[in-house]
């Protein structure tokens, strides 16, 4: 969980030095569920009572810099033990990386990377 919080802070941050000197934009919303009672009985017969939220967020986010070139756009959400988004970003060399991704318990963590080219047409000039 502090990983989490930890990457949501590094977003933030990245998001509000870019907005310095172009556009960006975030949303961050963690839904909060009923809590359910777990009871636990350890090895020695203990009896233990716990409450437990089943995990359910949501978070966006956007950095468009034309100072810089810096473009990218994450979104992504959990709900219990599965996670899903999507993200991307243009490399130095004007390619766009496309990565979608979902992870769950059953079928680990996988990732579709896409990468796009756009071709820059000169335009020529006539002279009279």
């Amino acid at each position: 969980m502090a990983f989490k919080v930890l990457c949501i802070i590094a977003v933030c941050a990245v998001a509000a030095i870019s907005a310095e000197e172009g556009h960006s934009s975030q949303y961050i919303h963690k839904h909060d569920d009923h809590h359910q009672k777990v009871e636990i009985k350890d090895e020695h017969g203990h009896h233990h009572v716990d409450y437990y939220t089943h995990p359910k967020y949501e978070f966006e986010y956007k950095v468009k810099n034309p100072h810089t070139g810096d473009h990218k756009v994450q979104h992504e959400h959990r709900h219990e033990d599965s996670v899903k988004g999507h993200y991307s970003l243009q490399d130095p060399d004007g390619t766009e990386r496309h990565v979608h991704y979902h992870a769950d318990k059953h079928f680990g963590f996988h990732a579709d990377v896409k990468h796009s080219t756009h071709h820059i047409v000169p335009h020529h000039h006539k002279h009279h």
